[in-house]
């Protein structure tokens, strides 16, 4: 078991620490279900008053937060404690499973895949001609990555995960449980005679940058004409849809069960909020933040925050909303 003492955990974090504590500090918990060998965090004012009552012997808070430690337990003070429970929780992770053998011999890896330094397979994945993955790659078990896919180095894929063929992943990636990469895009039209719906082929493939993150269950469609394109950074929640030739820039982040219909483009640290939806061939620039169950039917200037359905500004949509309250009580 990892412990620490107050004063190791505090050289770490580089905050103020206000009281004392002799406790040794054996894992984080939040206030409420805190032992007394806990350490926890208040990055609000509004928790302040679960201290008390918390067994916890330490608590990270925000700066400016005002709290007095308490007998025996103690406060480490920094800019922002959720940033700083997070070195917390990385020094008390117990880390990922291990690996009996590097190549599980119940994986299936095709005689051309190139595979680069100390990447290891697990029982029940497929791996197709020449598929390439770079160092430090972690297949964990059944998971499928399907022709002429290309894997940088170091990504994690979790088990039932399904990559399709020519897919390009980059480096320093985690994809979780089933998440899928590559299915064909939505495309369908009414046929000529009327009887039925014609599939359109979808023959392009998806393009993931540098350290993206993608949530269980989640899917990347492959383009109808060339690719879907995740940039460097993004982060994309559990149960996510992103439609065929969709452009995501760098750094944006996608809250479950939210969605871009096909050929959606975002800028730069572009924020959708849970369960909102994106019509397609939109844009949203960069900066753009979409609040939670919104629907965005058109496009979005650089830096605004949207908010409703359909999407308007926030302030322009409060109104309505405070409007229609008074209609309603009169």
């Amino acid at each position: 078991m990892k412990s620490f003492t107050i004063n190791e955990i505090n050289t770490l974090l580089k905050g103020e620490l206000v009281g004392n504590t002799n406790q040794i500090i054996t894992g984080s918990e939040q206030l409420d279900k805190a032992s007394e060998n806990h350490i926890t965090f208040i990055g609000s004012a509004k928790y302040v008053k679960y201290w008390k009552t918390s067994k916890a012997c330490v608590a990270i808070v925000n700066e400016d937060i005002k709290i007095e430690p308490g007998e025996n337990r103690a406060l480490i003070k920094v800019k922002n404690a959720d940033l700083a429970m997070g070195k917390i929780l990385e020094i008390f992770d117990p880390g990922l499973p291990e690996f009996d053998v590097d190549m599980h011999p119940a994986a299936v890896i095709h005689e051309s895949v190139k595979l680069g330094k100390s990447c290891k397979i697990g029982a029940g994945c497929y791996v197709g001609k020449d598929v390439v993955l770079g160092d430090g790659v972690i297949l964990f078990p059944n998971v499928t990555i399907l022709e002429n896919t290309k894997i940088g180095n170091n990504t994690v894929i979790w088990s039932g995960a399904v990559i399709r063929e020519r897919s390009e992943i980059g480096s320093n990636c985690i994809f979780h449980i089933n998440v899928s990469i590559g299915a064909d895009g939505f495309g369908f039209r009414p046929s000529e005679n009327g009887n039925g719906l014609v599939k359109i082929p979808q023959i392009g493939n998806v393009i993931i940058g540098n350290d993206v993150e993608i949530g269980a269950n989640s899917c990347v469609d492959r383009g109808k004409f060339s690719a879907t394109i995740i940039g460097d950074g993004c982060k994309i929640d559990n149960l996510v849809q992103i439609g065929h030739n969709s452009v995501m820039g760098r750094y944006c982040i996608m809250a479950g069960h939210s969605g871009l219909a096909g050929s959606v483009t975002l800028g730069d640290g572009v924020i959708i909020g849970g369960s909102a939806s994106i019509k397609d061939h939109t844009t949203l620039h960069s900066g753009v933040t979409v609040g939670a169950g919104s629907g965005v039917i058109g496009d979005i200037a650089a830096g605004k925050t949207v908010l409703g359905y359909p999407a308007q500004e926030t302030r322009e949509m409060l109104k309505q909303w405070v409007a229609i309250r008074k209609l309603t009580k009169s």
